[in-house]
């Protein structure tokens, strides 16, 4: 445990925040489910929408650092991908 009055207070905003972007981590996820379940039906309208609706969270969220730009990019470039392959 921290010992001085300092390190305690880093401590509690540490855990704050990592609980906070931990939540953030899981809303990205869940978006991305989103997408991929509706790629799965094979519905391009469908999977265009929910892949509309997950990129500005993803942007949002790796603004705020608790994803990193280039992970964020990563993901949004392959949803865009499998959604691009059903209009094929």
């Amino acid at each position: 445990m921290a010992n001085s009055k300092q390190a305690r207070k880093r401590a509690l905003q540490a855990e704050k925040r990592r609980a906070l972007k931990s939540s953030q981590r899981t809303m990205v996820r869940t978006y991305v489910k989103r997408v991929l379940k509706a790629v799965e039906t094979g519905d391009h309208a469908k999977s265009m929408e929910a892949f509309q609706k997950a990129q500005p969270v993803i942007d949002r969220i790796a603004d705020k650092d608790a994803l990193s730009k280039k992970k964020a990019a990563r993901l949004k470039s392959r949803l865009n991908k499998r959604v691009k392959a059903l209009a094929a």
